[in-house]
């Protein structure tokens, strides 16, 4: 396995940072979800007109771009256009980087139709972004999130598709604490089809004035109490290759700790897990 972070943790930092703060703290690569204000990078000069320095500087810093984690939402029906010019766009972003992974959530309407028909509109979606030119030879992650966080929930749609195009992103903190699922009842269900994930750690602490509104807040890695060493040693059991992405949300919790704090905490706890 090799180990990423994604810029959500590092919503301060520009490209220049990015690549030298990935290198000296020891990752093999970095997720794009943003780059300083703007959160969908296929916008930015530096990964449309200037993506080939982009590339040369983080091939200088030894990172690789494991991911680039979309907005596209599959099954949202009013969303179908957007998802696929985002697509378009990304697509030729990720040929330019070398990058062969695509983050990609479910979303869809759980008061207007049921997830069998939210999986449908998401099958149509999904064909046809296969269908464009190049989209095969990316891989399309399907994320534990939203409405889509419990493994059977995740195989309305994965069992639709099977294209080996399309697959699965393992959020290891999801279906633990939102889906009351252990890793072995994950994996059991979505594990042959899993091509990436994200790992970040989670205290049921409710009285801390930090806690979200379900009680949780994120703390260091392996000092919470989701079962993240256990999903790892299963998917290393199962001959698991690919990515470990350390997921900081500090975009979107400014609270969180530093990056220049928490992303070398995370290389020392990952490292052995993965050895």
């Amino acid at each position: 396995m090799k180990i990423s972070f994604t810029t959500l943790g590092c919503p301060a930092w520009d490209l220049d940072t990015i690549c030298t703060k990935g290198r000296e703290y020891g990752y093999d690569g970095v997720d794009f979800r943003g780059l300083l204000g703007e959160i969908d990078i296929t916008k930015l000069p530096a990964f449309t007109s200037g993506v080939a320095e982009t590339r040369r500087k983080l091939e200088r810093a030894g990172l690789q771009v494991s991911c680039i984690a979309s907005s596209i939402k599959l099954c949202e029906p009013d969303k179908q256009q957007a998802n696929m010019e985002e697509a378009k766009r990304t697509i030729a972003v990720a040929r330019n980087l070398g990058c062969t992974n695509v983050r990609v959530f479910g979303g869809g309407d759980l008061t207007k139709l049921d997830r069998a028909q939210l999986a449908e509109i998401g099958r149509a979606g999904m064909e046809s972004i296969l269908a464009l030119d190049g989209a095969e030879i990316i891989h399309w992650l399907f994320e534990t999130h939203d409405n889509w966080i419990k493994s059977r929930d995740c195989r309305l749609l994965l069992d639709r598709i099977a294209n080996p195009a399309f697959g699965a992103l393992w959020d290891m903190g999801h279906p633990p604490r939102v889906g009351g699922e252990s890793p072995q009842e994950t994996y059991a269900a979505i594990g042959p089809r899993v091509g990436y994930t994200h790992v970040k750690d989670a205290l049921y602490d409710p009285k801390n004035k930090l806690a979200m509104a379900d009680g949780w807040r994120y703390v260091a890695p392996g000092t919470g109490q989701l079962p993240l060493a256990e999903a790892i040693a299963l998917l290393k059991l199962h001959g698991y290759k690919g990515w470990l992405v350390f997921e900081h949300e500090k975009r979107w919790h400014p609270e969180l700790p530093e990056p220049k704090e928490i992303f070398p905490l995370f290389v020392r706890w990952a490292r052995p897990l993965i050895a």
